[in-house]
């Protein structure tokens, strides 16, 4: 009888196991979201973040890309971390991702704030390589286009700074409606009221999310509170994804990789 009570908890563990490094982690989920917003009304995004692709993942990337096109897209948004880790040993090159992303079909275009992982390997030779493939970087710069005949103005900054300057900077010459890309969700209260909604990922939505107890590591000063999902504090909306690949422990639990579809009605 103990035996075969071991031999069951084994095999439970082997499954939880797998399913938590090898299923979870290769799901990819679509998350609608439906925002009012009369500036933005009729317009459709597509937003896609930390996308970690590691050496042998073609596949996987190919998927993403995939994906995304399903989904018919105005535009597409991300706040960065194409790469994985801090080694170029530990990353696809950023030629090839840039490459396979380039695949990525949308109206108006593709456009993408940078992460932490982006930096460890170099924000100008990320840079290159995504631009080279018709993805739009903005590192603390806006660019303004036109969809349906409304001007809008997409806003990148960069990860972590500490000058609210350079914020300032960003946002220069702009007009809302306005979208606002950051890697990290802990610039909230540095941004400014008139931003129409900001974009943000890094969390990972907790990756490791556990029943009654919630996520082990958020990566954010600000604990949970810009964990995952759309939050409004003060009339200012962000909306943080669960993103699409693995940092620091290489597995998922509750908490799949998603694609987020913003809708404005």
């Amino acid at each position: 009888m103990k035996q075969t009570i071991l031999y069951f908890f084994l095999l439970l563990l082997t499954g939880m196991l797998a399913y938590c490094f090898y299923f979870e982690p290769n799901k990819l989920e679509v998350t609608k979201i439906t925002l009012f917003d009369e500036e933005l009304k009729g317009i459709k995004i597509v937003f896609a973040s930390d996308f970690h692709i590691k050496p042998h993942q073609q596949k996987r990337l190919e998927k993403i890309v995939k994906k995304i096109n399903e989904q018919d897209a105005d535009i597409v948004l991300s706040a960065g971390d194409y790469v994985s880790g801090h080694s170029e040993l530990l990353t696809m090159p950023i030629n090839k991702i840039a490459k396979g992303l380039g695949n990525i079909k949308s109206k108006y275009g593709y456009y993408t704030s940078l992460g932490n992982h982006d930096k460890y390997l170099g924000t100008e030779k990320i840079r290159t390589a995504l631009e080279q493939y018709n993805i739009t970087v903005l590192n603390n710069e806006n660019i303004k286009i036109n969809i349906n005949g409304k001007d809008i103005y997409i806003v990148g900054i960069q990860y972590k700074h500490k000058n609210k300057k350079l914020i300032n900077k960003a946002l220069a010459g702009t007009k809302e409606p306005i979208i606002l890309l950051t890697h990290s969700p802990d610039e909230f209260y540095k941004i400014p009221n008139n931003v129409n909604l900001i974009l943000a990922g890094h969390t990972h939505g907790g990756q490791v999310v556990l029943p009654f107890i919630g996520a082990i590591l958020t990566g954010s000063i600000y604990k949970d509170r810009f964990l995952y999902g759309l939050k409004e504090i003060d009339g200012k909306r962000i909306i943080t994804t669960r993103g699409i690949g693995v940092s620091i422990l290489p597995l998922r639990f509750n908490c799949p990789p998603e694609i987020m579809v913003i809708e404005f009605k």
